[in-house]
C-alpha cells in the first residue's frame, strides 16, 4: 500500500472532456481506442483553446492494447498536434488505468518536472485483438522466411483443425482463474448483500444519470463525435435507462451463479466503448493560461489486496488511506465517486466503512470510520448506467467529482475504483477556494 499527501507545487484539474460512452457493438463499433482517444483529446484542446505546443506530457491508460498503436498516448499526441518533443506514454492497470495516468500527471506537476499534462484513457470492447493459436502463430512468423510455395506447404504440415480456433482474450483473472463477476458473486455472499440491495443501487444509478443528463450535467463533459456513414454527431451516452425499475431488474436471471446467485446483467456494468481526457496543470500555469481550475488534488492511495478473497475491495482500503494522508475524516467528504463495476462491491464498501471490526483489523482505526451516505455517492450516475470503458473510467470519475463539487458548493471529494488483479486506487480532491 502507498498513500501520499501531495506537497510542493499544487496540481489542479483545469478541464475535462470525454466522448459519449456507448454500449459496445453500437455507434463506435468500427472505432479503435486510438480514434476514441483522439476525439477526447482533440475535444479537450478545443474546449480549453490550449495551444498543443504548450503541453509538457501526455499519459493515457488502456487495458486491451491494439498492437498497431501500443503506445496509445504517443500516437494520439502526434495526431492531435502535440510537439514531437512532448513525451507521451501509456499505462495499464486494469480498470484503474486512467486513475494511474492521472496520478502520474499529478506527480509530474508537484515534482516540478512538468507544468501542463493531459491524462486520461480509452477503450473499445467492440473490436478487441483476437490472436491465432500458438501453432498457427509460430508458422506465420516462420513464413516470413519462406522462399517459395513449397516452403509454405511444409510449414502447414502438422496443423490440426483445433489449431485454427482463434485464441480469444481471457476474461478470467490470470492468477486465480475467476472472473470479476465470480468475485462479485462471492463478495455478495460473504457479506450478505442481497439481490434487492444490488438492484436498488442499479436503479438509483440509472435514475440519477437520467436526471443529470436531462439537466445538462453530463453534456458539459461530452464532446459530440460525428460517426460515419451519416456523420450525425453522437452526443449522449446510450446505456442510461431512466425508466428502469426494481420490477424490471427482478426478472433478470443471475449470470455467474445461475442457481443461487444475485449478480445479474442489470446490476453489473456493461461492455462499453469510450475515451476521456483531463487537463492537469500547476496553479501558476493555469493562471498564465487564463484558465480557472475546477479542483485541486490533495492526496492519493494505491493498494493491492488478496486477488482471491478481496479482488473488488480496493476502495475499502484505498479510500481510508487517502483520507488519512489528506488528514480528513470520512464525514468531511461531500462528494463520493466510486466506480460501479458491479453493485455488490459498492455496497460492500459502504458496509465495511461502518464495520468496527473491519476498520480496526484492516485499517488500524479505533472503530468504524462512518457512513458513505447514498445522497453523496455517485449522485449523477455511475458505471452501472453511464458505462465502463476500462481505460477511460477513472478520468470520467475525476471529471464528475470536480463538476459535482463546483455545482454543489462542497469542499472535498473522493474518487475511487477497484481493478482486476485486486488493485485499488483513491484520490482526494479539494474545491478551489
Amino acid at each position: 500500500m502507498s498513500a501520499v499527501r501531495y506537497r510542493g507545487r499544487r496540481a489542479v484539474l483545469v478541464a475535462g472532456a470525454r466522448t459519449p460512452f456507448m454500449r459496445s457493438g453500437t455507434a463506435f463499433m468500427d472505432w479503435r481506442s486510438y480514434d476514441l482517444a483522439r476525439g477526447a483529446v482533440a475535444g479537450l484542446l478545443t474546449r480549453t483553446r490550449l495551444d498543443p505546443a504548450s503541453v509538457d506530457r501526455m499519459i493515457l491508460g488502456t487495458v486491451i492494447s491494439e498492437p498497431r498503436t501500443s503506445n496509445l498516448a504517443r500516437e494520439v499526441g502526434l495526431a492531435c498536434g502535440l510537439p514531437q518533443a512532448c513525451p507521451a506514454f501509456t499505462v495499464s492497470a486494469a480498470c484503474t488505468s486512467s486513475n494511474v495516468a492521472i496520478m502520474s500527471a499529478i506527480e509530474a506537476i508537484t515534482s516540478g518536472s512538468a507544468d501542463i499534462v493531459i491524462a486520461g484513457g480509452a477503450e473499445t470492447l467492440s473490436d478487441v485483438p483476437i490472436r491465432y493459436s500458438r501453432p498457427v502463430r509460430k508458422r506465420l512468423i516462420a513464413a516470413q522466411k519462406a522462399r517459395d510455395p513449397a516452403d509454405l506447404l511444409r510449414l502447414a504440415a502438422g496443423l490440426k483443425a483445433r489449431d485454427l480456433i482463434p485464441d480469444a482474450p481471457a476474461i478470467a483473472e490470470f492468477s486465480t482463474g475467476l472472473t470479476m463477476g465470480d468475485n462479485a458473486e462471492r463478495l455478495a455472499k460473504a457479506l450478505g448483500i442481497t439481490r434487492e440491495a444490488q438492484d436498488r443501487l442499479a436503479v438509483a444509478s440509472h435514475v440519477n444519470a437520467a436526471r443529470a443528463a436531462e439537466r445538462g450535467d453530463l453534456a458539459r463533459m461530452i464532446v459530440p463525435v460525428p460517426v460515419a456513414p451519416s456523420f450525425e454527431p453522437v452526443a449522449a451516452d446510450n446505456g442510461i435507462r431512466g425508466d428502469t425499475s426494481l420490477e424490471k431488474l427482478a426478472k433478470l436471471s443471475p449470470v455467474f451463479d445461475r442457481k443461487f446467485g444475485s449478480v445479474t446483467a442489470g446490476n453489473s456494468s456493461f461492455l462499453t466503448d469510450g475515451a476521456s481526457a483531463v487537463l492537469i496543470t500547476s496553479e501558476e500555469a493555469a493562471q498564465s493560461l487564463g484558465l480557472q481550475p475546477l479542483a485541486a488534488f490533495r492526496s492519493s492511495a494505491f493498494v493491492g489486496l488478496d486477488p482471491v478473497e478481496e479482488l473488488l475491495l480496493g476502495p475499502a482500503l484505498a479510500v481510508p488511506a487517502a483520507l488519512r494522508a489528506a488528514e480528513l475524516a470520512l464525514s468531511d467528504v461531500d462528494v463520493f465517486e466510486i466506480h460501479e463495476a458491479f453493485a455488490s462491491p459498492v455496497l460492500a464498501i459502504q458496509k465495511l466503512m461502518q464495520d468496527a471490526a473491519f476498520c480496526r483489523d484492516r485499517l488500524g482505526a479505533d472503530g468504524a470510520l462512518g457512513e458513505v451516505p447514498d445522497e453523496r455517492l455517485n449522485a449523477w450516475g455511475g458505471s452501472l448506467s453511464i458505462g465502463h470503458p476500462f481505460g477511460a473510467t477513472g478520468a470520467r470519475l475525476v471529471m464528475m467529482a470536480a463538476q459535482r463539487l463546483a455545482a454543489g458548493g462542497g469542499r472535498h471529494a473522493v474518487v475511487s475504483a477497484c481493478a482486476a488483479g485486486a488493485l485499488g486506487h483513491a484520490l482526494v480532491l479539494d474545491a478551489i477556494a
